[in-house]
């Protein structure tokens, strides 16, 4: 009769320990789901912002743009072609 009842504290003890753990499984799982959103949302709007970076790229490295910059920012000309000297291999 002790042993029954032994039995029975333990079998009830191994139901409420598996209820609390799948308790706080759930609850990690949730956690760590948020968590999994947020760092979608921060990817997406890296994904965004990389996106616009690389087409200010492709409109900055123009042929155009580079000699405006050239010849505005830093005074810079096109040489006569008297001044151009050629360097060729020997």
């Amino acid at each position: 009769m002790k042993s029954q009842i032994v039995l029975i504290v333990l079998l009830i003890g191994a139901v409420l320990g598996s209820g609390v753990g799948v308790v706080y499984t759930h609850h990690t799982n949730r956690q760590f789901f948020v968590r999994l959103q947020k760092l979608q949302t921060e990817r997406d709007n890296l994904e965004v912002e990389w996106e616009s970076l690389q087409l200010e790229q492709s409109t900055l490295v123009t042929d155009a743009v580079v000699e405006e910059m050239a010849r505005g920012r830093l005074n810079m000309s096109t040489p006569d072609p008297g001044e151009v000297f050629y360097v060729t291999p020997q």
